[in-house]
């Protein structure tokens, strides 16, 4: 007989299961929306000189103090320059945004406040000291932390680890995970349909769902219910995979072609006490961890969104894994089976000065109405104690958009 486990203990076994993704060394350019897997400390100081925020004049404050004042201009300092000579007392010098201070300047005047002479120059006003000066490691000290471990690499931390002269990040890589799709009546578009047979959608939601959380997905589609197609399909995939996902076979039925090809090779079968999605199941084939979902969409994407995005996110590397949830007021009843979780479709809306929001379920709860999902934007989860809430009741919402 099929064990009934819980929502939390299959997504425990899943995420375990999964463990942690192989920390690799990638150029910084193949690194975005990866997760950072050891502290990238600072090789230089940001700023790495004290240099000007402004196109002006580097001057002593000092020199200023009787203003309007000229004074005379004794070189020029553009952005790049390495070798720049000191600043005497009583001169000015031209200067550009980013360009270094000269040694003995303490600030300086943009130009708009001069009339912007080239071998002398009519200053208007008296400035302070540290006047449009950006400071050496005003930003970032050398040899400090400039981005934690667990960061995710956006182009902002990107930049970063560039401008601390970084070239190449240690990260969680990327899982490569093979995504595999079954059924004898499933066709791929645009072949024309016969009787009896529906077009393929599972490979292509679930793919869509792992590549947005920076995973490489590899689609088999539509793999016939015969356990000779099925291995002859997959198994020579296996030796680049860090993960199979399949969708379909694993019911109490007959033709249940992933639960007969894999059920005595490393992966248990188990039911799940939750609405839809309950025949789930996981463990390892050749080596590779395996993670098999029901075959109706819904439940599909349910069970992505239960079991494995977070488990998936946890072995990227990721901290916050779990979707946000909120307490929100039913706009309609619902009915819920005993000792099941139910995840429902809904719609969740939130006007500025509510304490709580409002959340209506959207189509009913056949695991096979796709469209109710695309007109939602959050779970409502009902737990398995519960068997009816009424209209206005709070419930849990696990917001998905």
């Amino acid at each position: 007989m099929v064990r009934v486990i819980s929502v939390d203990e299959h997504r425990e076994n899943v995420t375990k299961l999964l463990g942690t993704a192989p920390v690799r060394e990638l150029p910084l350019v193949d690194c975005a929306g990866l997760i950072l897997a050891e502290d990238v400390l600072a090789g230089v100081s940001l700023p790495p000189f004290d240099n000007s925020a402004m196109d002006g004049y580097a001057v002593r404050a000092a020199d200023l103090a009787g203003a309007p004042v000229e004074l005379p201009v004794t070189g020029d300092i553009p952005a790049g320059l390495v070798d720049v000579p000191p600043l005497e007392p009583g001169t000015t010098q031209r200067i550009m945004t980013g360009a270094p201070m000269p040694p003995g300047a303490d600030a300086v005047v943009m130009v708009e406040k001069t009339d912007g002479g080239v071998a002398r120059v009519r200053i208007l006003e008296a400035v302070p000291v540290d006047n449009h000066v950006r400071h050496v490691g005003e930003d970032v000290r050398e040899g400090t932390v400039a981005l934690p471990a667990g960061t995710r690499l956006g182009p902002a931390q990107l930049g970063l680890a560039s401008a601390v002269g970084k070239d190449r990040l240690r990260v969680h890589a990327p899982l490569r995970v093979i995504v595999a799709s079954t059924g004898t009546e499933l066709v791929v578009p645009p072949e024309p349909l016969r009787y009896g047979q529906i077009y393929e959608s599972n490979a292509v939601m679930l793919a869509a769902a792992i590549r947005a959380l920076g995973c490489e997905v590899e689609i088999v589609r539509s793999v016939a219910d015969d356990v000779t197609a099925f291995r002859a399909a997959i198994e020579p995939k296996l030796r680049d995979a860090d993960l199979l996902v399949t969708s379909g076979g694993v019911s109490a039925g007959a033709y249940e072609v992933v639960k007969d090809a894999l059920a005595d090779s490393g992966v248990e079968f188990t039911k799940v006490a939750m609405q839809p999605g309950g025949p789930q199941g996981c463990g390892r084939w050749h080596g590779v961890p395996v993670v098999t979902l029901p075959g109706n969409p819904v439940s599909v994407l349910v069970s992505f969104e239960a079991f494995l995005r977070p488990a998936l996110l946890t072995a990227l590397g990721h901290t916050g894994v779990h979707r946000l949830r909120v307490r929100a007021k039913l706009t309609e009843a619902m009915t819920s089976p005993s000792g099941r979780r139910q995840f429902r479709r809904g719609f969740y809306t939130h006007k500025e000065g509510q304490v709580t929001g409002l959340v209506g379920p959207r189509g009913g709860a056949g695991s096979h109405l796709l469209a109710a999902f695309t007109q939602s934007n959050c779970l409502i989860v009902l737990p398995e104690d519960v068997t009816a809430v009424a209209e206005g009741d709070e419930v849990d919402v696990l917001l998905i958009c």
